[in-house]
Formats: C-alpha cells, structure tokens, sequence
C-alpha cells in the first residue's frame, strides 16, 4: 500500500509540495516546434497584403509622370506585374528547394555562403525593414487624422505618437498568437480589395457612361515629350514599389502548411490577381480624372474619391488608412522570421531565434524589429532612407536570382520539386541589370550610400560572426543576457522542421 501510494506512506501532501508540483507542471520546455497555421488563405492573403500597401494610392502619379502619356503608364503597370510574376516565380523554385524561412537572407546564404548572407541580412534589418515600417505607419496616422486637421497637415508629434501605437498594438498581437496575426492579415487584405473594387466599380461606370476619352489609342499614347530610357526606367520604378512585398511569402515558408504545394499555389494566385487589379484601378482613374488632375494630386485615391463620391469620400481615406495598418501588420509578421532566421545561422544573438514556449511566437524577434521602427520614427528622415534602401531591395532580388543560376550549375541533380524554365531567371536579370544601371546613372550618391550601408556589414560580420576566439567575458556577458532575455520573454529554442533538418544537397533526382 505505501509503494501505490505515497501520501499515505509520507503524511499529508504539504502546501509546498503542491507548489512544486505546479511548478513542474508548468515548467518551460526546453524546445517547442514552430506551429503550421499559415494555410494557402492565409499565404495568398500575405503576400496580397503585403503588396497592397499605399503604393497603389501614390505610386500612379509617379508612374504617369516619368511614363508620360496615359497608354504607357497602363503598359508600365502591366510589365511591372509581369516583372514580379517572373521573380516571384524563382523564388518559388527556391522557397521549394531551400524550405526555410528567412526568404532571400536564407537561399543566399545557403548558396553564397555567411559574409553574403550575412551583409543582406545587416542591410535589411538595419534600414530596409524598419525604415519601410517607419513610411507605412506614418502613412496610416496621416490619413487616420486627417479629418481631425482637414485644414492643415497634422501635427508631428501626433502623427508620431499614433504611429508608435499602431506599431505596439500590432506587435503585441503577434506576440500573443500566430493565428490572430493571420485572421488580421485576411480581414485587412479583404478590406484592402473591397476598397480598390469601389475605385473599380465606379471607374466602370464612368467607361460605360462614355467617360473613356483619355483610354482611347488616339489620346492615350499622345505625348507633348518623348520619355527619354532613363525616365521609363524612373516609371519601373515608380510601379515596382507598388508591386514590393511579392516575396514575402518566403520569409515564413517553415509557418506554411505544406510549403511544398501551397507556396507556389499561393504565388500563381497572388500575382496575377494583383496585377490585374492594379490595372483596372488604374484604368478607372484615368477614365475619372485627367492625365493634369492625377499629376497636381498628392494622394490620388482621396482626389478620385472628392471628385466622384460626394458625401461618401471620406471613405477614401479611411480605405487607405485600413490597407496601411494590415501593411503593418504584415511586415512585421515577416520581418520579424528574418531576425529569427539569421539568428538561428549564427549571424545575430541566439535569442532571437528563441519563440515563446506556448504561443511559438519569436517574442524576442518582434520586440527588435518594433524597437528598431520606433528609433526610425524618431529620427524623422524617413523618406531620404527608403531612397537609400530602394538600391539595396533591388540588389537583393538580382543576388537571390542569380544564385539560382549559381545553384543549377553547382548542384545540377539536387531534387527540385519546381523547376522554372531558364528563360525566367534570364529575362528577370536582364531588366534588373538595365534598371540598376540607370539608377545607378540617374542617382549616383542614392544608390552610392545605400551600397555604403550594405558594406558597413563586412567588418561586423568578421568581428561578431567570424572571430571565433572571442575573450571569455564577452561570452559569459552574452549567455548572461541571453539567460535574462529568456526568463523575461518565456522563450526557447523552436525544435527544427524535419523537412528543413535535411541537407537539400543531401536529395537529389535520382
């Protein structure tokens, strides 16, 4: 009887022993695995919220003032999809045959090696990521208070102080569940199209009550000035910061229910669906405004909506406003996994690659890239940045894709469940290399200063990730914070995906 039963056999259960007890019982785990909550809804609805931030709203004025006429700004809108349908299709052959999140941060490391990596993922968390949080939370308090100040652009620190809200609310919903930052994601992304359909569906109405004048051949493709090379590829430009965010999918792959079927799924949808849309958005603006009016509006959907909607263009803004916080919302969501991901290859501190022992989100991660948009806020020189940080997002993409190259000829048998034709990556270089190049001619000291900002990474790649024989202190100094880090945030190293355990030179097609 005293073996069954220890109670009887050592008295009463003490109120100490019971602690001690829960306290097991709750005991944080040494590893948990990363949950797969991101269904193919949920991908498309990524990759279609992170594209449609604000650009769509903006970027037409842009596009039609370097383009030049009405009839080649729809072809550079067109081509822009087109572009992005080409990259994003590499990145589905790469997002299926090097399976793990951290998007091109983790395909250039695993090809090029750490230093390239490594430099991508300096310049990205750095500057790319928080300084584009920083514009998109901006926007969205720009437009949030603009009823409140209709007479006058809205105080700094108010803007300031609602954009650092916005940013905290969203990071503490990440923090606290997987799925609740996706349902927010769908519902925005939702929201995101329904706004851009009214544009649509009003457009159509004006075409179908003969308001098409400025969409006939004749008119459209009229030009007072030739546009010189250098200014159709300023209208690329224009068009392709509307289409950013095509790739982001990639950052999450290892979050994806099977990555294998549903990424590229989710790409084949998004893409087309977006380019599409952009057009007829486009297309119902021209048909409502004139080529003067567009070029004479700072926010072109806000002046399309006084224009045609009357007492409902309040919506306008309001639609703006709830595409920037889902844009919000999905940047951090991704840029936060890259954080997570270079930690757990060593180039950052090992606790961002830790997420919380019960709700699997990288706390520490999130709370980095928040902080670090917050910095960004403060400093106020947010729209010289992203110039800076336009060069280094399309160097990216041009490294990524020519590392796909690379790895055909390196590893020519190495199992690829998707295998785009060569023409894709070939004609994807192509313009990429005829794009950085003017940019390179028409903005010499931009696209100089955002190369500095990448090469600042070689001596912090030798120093933390190279150097190996560090004194002892730095060492103890680290596991020291490491260990308050831990205890604070409730985290703990994620157990690895099989699929991603795997050395994918390890699998090949035979």
């Amino acid at each position: 009887m005293e073996g069954q039963n220890g109670s009887r056999a050592h008295g009463p259960v003490t109120d100490g022993q019971k602690r001690r007890k829960k306290q097991e019982e709750e005991e944080i785990p040494d590893r948990v695995t990363l949950k797969k909550e991101i269904g193919l809804l949920s991908a498309c609805a990524i990759i279609i919220g992170n594209i449609i931030g604000s650009g769509i709203f903006i970027s037409p004025k842009g596009v039609l003032e370097h383009s030049g006429s009405v009839g080649l700004a729809l072809v550079v809108w067109v081509l822009g999809g087109c572009i992005a349908a080409l990259g994003s299709l590499c990145y589905a052959e790469l997002g299926v045959t090097i399976p793990k999140s951290g998007g091109d941060y983790s395909y250039v490391t695993e090809i090029f090696g750490g230093l390239m990596g490594f430099l991508l993922l300096w310049s990205a968390v750095l500057i790319m990521y928080p300084t584009t949080l920083a514009v998109i939370a901006l926007t969205f308090s720009s437009y949030v208070l603009q009823p409140v100040f209709p007479d006058c652009v809205p105080p700094y620190m108010a803007t300031r102080m609602l954009s650092a809200t916005c940013l905290l609310l969203l990071t503490w919903v990440n923090c606290s569940s997987v799925r609740m930052a996706t349902r927010i994601q769908d519902v925005f992304t939702v929201g995101k199209l329904m706004a851009l359909g009214l544009i649509i569906m009003v457009g159509l109405v004006q075409i179908c009550n003969g308001n098409y004048e400025a969409l006939t051949p004749q008119v459209a493709f009229a030009m007072e000035r030739t546009p010189s090379v250098g200014q159709i590829a300023l209208a690329f430009l224009q068009a392709s910061f509307a289409f950013s965010g095509w790739n982001f999918l990639n950052y999450v792959t290892e979050e994806v229910v099977e990555p294998r079927r549903n990424l590229p799924r989710a790409i084949y949808i998004s893409i087309p669906l977006v380019t599409f849309v952009y057009t007829l958005t486009n297309i119902a603006y021209f048909s409502s405004m004139s080529p003067e009016e567009l070029l004479s509006s700072n926010a072109v959907a806000v002046t399309f909506g006084e224009k045609l909607l009357g007492m409902f263009s309040v919506v306008m803004p309001i639609s703006v406003a709830l595409s920037t916080f889902g844009g919000i919302n999905g940047y951090l969501f991704t840029s936060s996994r890259l954080c997570f991901s270079g930690a757990r290859e060593g180039h950052l501190p090992s606790l961002l690659a830790m997420i919380h022992y019960k709700n699997c989100t990288p706390i520490p991660a999130l709370l980095v890239c928040c902080a670090a948009t917050i910095v960004i806020l403060c400093i106020g020189e947010t729209h010289n940045l992203i110039n800076y940080v336009s060069f280094i997002n399309y160097l990216s993409y041009g490294v990524t894709i020519a590392g796909l190259l690379y790895y055909r000829w390196k590893k020519p048998n190495l199992f690829r469940p998707i295998k785009v034709n060569l023409l894709v990556p070939v004609c994807y270089l192509m313009f990429w290399a005829l794009l950085l190049g003017f940019s390179l001619y028409s903005e010499p000291v931009v696209c100089g200063v955002g190369l500095v900002i990448m090469l600042t990474g070689v001596p912090v790649y030798f120093l933390g990730v190279h150097w190996k024989e560090k004194p002892k202190c730095i060492y103890t100094f680290i596991e020291r914070m490491t260990f308050v880090g831990q205890r604070l945030c409730f985290v703990v190293f994620p157990q690895i995906d099989p699929i991603v355990i795997d050395d994918p030179s390890e699998r090949t097609d035979t």
